[in-house]
């Protein structure tokens, strides 16, 4: 078994270069969607930062949930299109639908 020159302690400390190195960029890859999805605001809707449920959300504000001119089927149709193509759950789809009705 050739070790490359170093030895066992070189190899060593190559794979856990390697390791280290793994785990930087998925961890830089994880900031840079959460970064993307705050920006998108789909965090916003079904994933608040910190950790929370949607229930433990804070509520927006009244003005916020209502769509300009209470047109709110396009919306209500392009939220049943994601709980239908499994991107959001059903649960989500309540809030956001309960939501945007007002009740």
């Amino acid at each position: 078994m050739e070790l490359g020159g170093g030895g066992l302690i070189a190899a060593r400390a190559g794979m856990r270069m390697r390791g280290r190195q793994q785990y930087r960029t998925m961890a830089r890859m994880q900031r840079r969607r959460s970064y993307v999805q705050d920006r998108m605001g789909a965090r916003q809707d079904f994933q608040p930062a910190g950790g929370q449920s949607v229930e433990e959300a804070a509520p927006p504000p009244a003005a916020a949930a209502q769509p300009a001119g209470g047109d709110y089927t396009a919306e209500l149709e392009k939220l049943a299109k994601l709980r239908d193509g499994g991107v959001i759950t059903a649960e989500d789809f309540e809030a956001k639908k309960q939501q945007l009705l007002g009740i």
